[in-house]
């Protein structure tokens, strides 16, 4: 039996378990066991802090039921506040690689902010069937997959039953998608609740998927804008808690980036907690 010394944090409610890298361990049997959550640690997923020949660290994220992440905008924020916490780097604003590319991150006080890489392949009003009718959401890749619908109603919501039918949707095969369903509040503040591909659940935050949320919501209330620095929109999650998402919006062409007609994204900020809940060993069969 192995002990692996460990951190349980938590971006938004979206809670992980964070280690430093180790080798001789199976990363997809360590989450799926250490996830559980009652006969293990508990979490939605499993971070692991490695070194890096591209950035100045390395950020894996293997999901609860095993399968690895591309990008986790709550994990991100963990990391950063991690490494903040345990590594003192050098630099106030330090890189992290990731398998969605390098990012940027910066934090203090259990508080931290990512800039993530530019978005991709922003659709909206795609026409899908779901339980018989039909339906339209948007889409863009934040990192990972992630499809919007937008809501009136959003807590009576079946957010696991329709989630599910749209993450497995033929529309976003082979990867399928995260889905997330999104009422707006004001101009400024939407509210969402998303179905975590990976989870396979609702989870109480998301941080990509609100980054996904705020640049959809944006878009659809300003069809038209351009050249835009700055732009933003606040996201409250299912926990509460609400996270502040920026961007650029620009009509210079930068090949890779564009997300659709409005121009591109670019200089995609996310600012949200992230909370030290407890430190410990883990006992691995």
């Amino acid at each position: 039996m192995k002990k692996i010394s460990f951190t349980k944090m938590a971006g938004a409610g979206n809670d992980f378990i964070v280690i430093d890298a180790a080798s001789g361990l199976n990363y997809k049997k360590l989450a799926m066991k250490a996830c559980d959550r009652t006969n293990g640690i508990g979490a939605d997923g499993l971070l692991i802090l490695d070194k890096s020949s591209k950035a100045d660290h390395k950020m894996r994220i293997i999901n609860s039921d095993g399968s690895e992440a591309e990008m986790c905008g709550n994990g991100a924020r963990c990391i950063a506040a991690y490494i903040v916490r345990n590594k003192k780097p050098r630099k106030k604003l330090f890189t992290i690689e990731t398998l969605a590319g390098n990012i940027c991150a910066t934090a203090a006080n259990e508080v931290a902010r990512v800039g993530l890489s530019a978005p991709t392949g922003y659709q909206a009003d795609i026409p899908l069937t779901v339980n018989d009718r039909r339906m339209r959401v948007s889409y863009i890749d934040t990192g990972v997959p992630h499809a919007i619908v937008f809501v009136d109603g959003l807590e009576g919501i079946d957010v696991a039953g329709i989630g599910r039918v749209i993450r497995h949707h033929e529309r976003f095969a082979p990867r399928g998608t995260n889905v997330n369903f999104v009422e707006q509040v004001n101009e400024r503040l939407v509210s969402a609740r998303t179905y975590e591909r990976g989870v396979e659940d609702e989870t109480k935050a998301c941080g990509t998927g609100s980054v996904a949320v705020a640049i959809a919501a944006y878009l659809k209330a300003s069809p038209c804008v351009n050249d835009k620095k700055a732009a933003g929109m606040n996201v409250r999650t299912a926990s509460g808690e609400i996270l502040e998402v920026t961007f650029d919006i620009t009509t210079k062409a930068t090949p890779g980036v564009a997300v659709g007609s409005q121009g591109n994204i670019t200089n995609v900020w996310l600012k949200g907690s992230a909370k030290f809940i407890a430190r410990g060993e883990y006992y691995a069969a």
